[in-house]
Parts: structure tokens; C-alpha cells; sequence
């Protein structure tokens, strides 16, 4: 399996804990398998760009993407905070509202509401949102705004990124970043989550964007 990841590690580090000095490489040790593995497919297959996971991956079985999704998964190794700009204090609160509440006045649900209250993913496919860098999630948020990355399903992130302001995107990402990650990076049980999904966002029913 070293063998087998050899090419990820590289980039993602041995045991997928990321890179200090590359804020926009993320941590794959503890996502959801599932998800890993899905975003692996993405990447086969043209949903997800970008020309180095494409080449790794362009020639891989759909099992072989199992493994290596299932070793990642199971790496539990200490997090690595990131550092995260300077904003205004106006523009933190807004970030934490669009996390915790969304802005149900422009249709936006709530970060938490998909990614779990404790924002560390929800099993069995959604990833987490703690410990990541600003410069990630402020590039994961434009790629879905500007259909470089598409998923299958609903496609409930194009819409909610599209819904949100260029700075309500770096106020989420700040806030974000700027948060120490919880004692227990575990991802939740779907059945854990309280807060329910707007029935567009649900997959299985239709994937209508308002």
C-alpha cells in the first residue's frame, strides 16, 4: 500500500496530514472513504480538475481507488493549523453566520447543515471543513462558482456557492481558517445530523436547483 500511495504522498504527505508549506494541497487522512473515493472518480473522469491528480489517476481500477481512498480514511494523524489573513471584524461575523446559520434571505443554508454541526464531515460522503487553509476553501468555493468543479447528484454547492458574494466567500473561508479544529476530527454518523437539508440539496430528490 506505501507503494500504492507513493504518488499522493508526495503532494499530500505519507499519511495524508498535508503539506506545511502548501496551504492549497488538503489533508486527505480522515476524510470519509467514500468521499475520497468519489473525488478520485471525479478527477478520472473529468468532473474535477487539475493536471497532476488527473495524470495519477487516469489509469487506476475502481478498486484500486477504493484502497487507496480506505488508507487515507483510516490515517488519524495530529492536525497542522494554517495561517489565516487579516479581516475585519465585520466581515468574521459574517463569515460565522454563513457557517453556523446561512443567510436564509438569499436561499444560502448553513455550512453546518451539510458538513456537520462540529464541521469535521458527516458520514458516509461529506468531508470536513475543519483544519482546512484559507487558500483552499476560498479556491474550492470559486471552482464551484465558476464550474471548474462539478459533483454528481444535486449539485447543491454550484447553486450555494453561486448564491454567496465574492466576499462572503473569503469571510467563510477566514472564519473557517481561523478556528482552532475540535479535540475529535472524526467525522459524525449521518444519523447525527440535526439540522436538515433543504429538499433540494438531498440526493435522491431530482437535484431541481431552484
Amino acid at each position: 500500500m506505501q507503494q500504492r500511495v507513493a504518488a499522493c504522498a508526495s503532494c499530500h504527505g505519507a499519511r495524508g496530514e498535508g503539506l506545511p508549506g502548501d496551504a492549497k494541497v488538503p489533508r486527505l487522512a480522515g476524510k470519509p472513504a467514500a468521499y475520497l473515493q468519489q473525488q478520485l472518480a471525479s478527477f478520472q473522469s473529468g468532473r474535477r480538475h487539475h493536471a497532476a491528480m488527473e495524470y495519477v489517476v487516469r489509469q487506476l481500477s475502481p478498486d484500486y481507488l477504493r484502497q487507496i481512498a480506505e488508507y487515507f480514511a483510516a490515517q488519524q494523524v495530529p492536525y497542522r493549523r494554517q495561517a489565516a489573513p487579516a479581516v475585519a471584524a465585520a466581515a468574521m461575523q459574517r463569515g460565522e453566520q454563513l457557517v453556523r446559520h446561512g443567510d436564509p434571505s438569499r436561499g444560502v443554508p448553513s455550512c453546518a447543515s451539510c458538513h456537520g454541526d462540529t464541521l469535521t464531515g458527516v458520514e458516509p460522503m461529506m468531508p470536513g471543513l475543519a483544519g482546512l487553509s484559507y487558500a483552499y476553501i476560498d479556491a474550492q468555493l470559486d471552482a464551484w462558482r465558476t464550474h471548474q468543479r462539478v459533483a454528481d447528484g444535486p449539485g447543491c454547492m454550484v447553486v450555494v456557492a453561486n448564491r454567496m458574494t465574492g466576499d462572503d466567500v473569503a469571510a467563510v473561508a477566514a472564519w473557517l481558517a481561523s478556528q482552532p479544529p475540535p479535540a475529535d476530527m472524526h467525522p459524525v454518523p449521518a444519523g447525527a445530523q440535526r439540522e436538515p437539508l433543504p429538499g433540494w440539496c438531498v440526493p435522491g430528490n431530482g437535484g431541481v436547483n431552484p
